[in-house]
């Protein structure tokens, strides 16, 4: 089975798109991006084009490859103390002179759309999630449209990174999976992945999980987003091998990347279904 998240997301925009024009809410998303990256160019651009669709307002902020922390953290101040915006998204990866963590760490937690400030990683860890982050929150639902069964199953998550892999885990433990994080320092980590029932690979290496090392009718959710060394866009997962042995599994592209711009778009309407509820005087 093909775990087609770009028809995925299609459908789930769809519905937020009802249930903003039902709300009578107008969200705002504003977008911080520092430098002139074209990948990340490319993927505020992705997130614009889907606030447009749903009804949800933008803003989109830029600053300089040459911009300093302190420059950077006065735009995120201005946005949190503007009474429109509902979410803000910093995008990643900063410039190497921007301080990441205290630019993450300066955006309110209940603007904080893609889940990374303290505060939310440590409601997500205490099973009481309010924004999770973008790509787990993604997965989680995407197994869920598609009735994958999770609690009691074995789910490896290769990465240990805290805006994928270990959200990703909490989220899996959440729900009654029984949870093992590989990372660099793994020992055998081959042998570890073979005995996963659900595998979400976030490594970031051209087709690194091979056939051998999954089990025979295993869920692979491949978030990695390579290139091999034909310049041809590919994920972490050897796909033509593995889908053969894989009972479900996702593409690169079309799998995982769209469910997260979709959770973004809900998680921007949560914030500010929130904020209406206690509006900030």
């Amino acid at each position: 089975m093909i775990l087609d998240g770009k028809a995925l997301s299609e459908k789930r925009l769809e519905l937020l798109r009802e249930k903003i024009e039902e709300s009578g809410l107008y969200p705002h998303l504003a977008t911080v991006l520092v430098g002139s990256d074209p990948a990340s160019q490319m993927y505020v651009r992705m997130k614009h084009r889907a606030c447009e669709r749903v009804g949800i307002g933008s803003v989109r902020i830029e600053l300089p490859e040459t911009a300093t922390t302190q420059e950077v953290l006065q735009a995120v101040e201005r946005l949190n103390n503007d009474p429109e915006i509902s979410g803000i998204l910093v995008q990643l990866p900063l410039p190497r002179q921007v301080d990441t963590e205290r630019v993450i760490n300066a955006v309110l937690p209940e603007k904080d759309v893609d889940g990374f400030h303290p505060v939310n990683a440590g409601k997500l860890f205490a099973g009481q999630p309010q924004f999770v982050p973008c790509t787990p929150g993604g997965i989680m639902t995407m197994l869920s449209e598609y009735g994958i069964p999770i609690a009691g199953r074995n789910a490896v998550v290769v990465g240990r990174s805290v805006d994928v892999g270990r959200p990703m885990a909490a989220l899996l433990l959440n729900a009654d999976a029984t949870v093992t994080i590989c990372h660099s320092k793994t020992v055998d980590l081959p042998a570890i992945v073979q005995r996963s029932d659900i595998l979400v690979s976030a490594i970031g290496r051209a087709r690194f999980v091979k056939a051998e090392m999954v089990k025979e009718g295993a869920v692979v959710i491949d978030v990695g987003i390579n290139h091999d060394e034909n310049g041809k866009l590919c994920g972490d997962v050897d796909f033509d091998s593995v889908a053969e042995k894989a009972s479900a599994i996702t593409p690169v592209p079309g799998g995982v990347g769209p469910m997260t711009i979709a959770t973004l778009m809900e998680n921007t309407f949560k914030a500010e279904q929130a904020r209406s509820c206690n509006p900030v005087l």
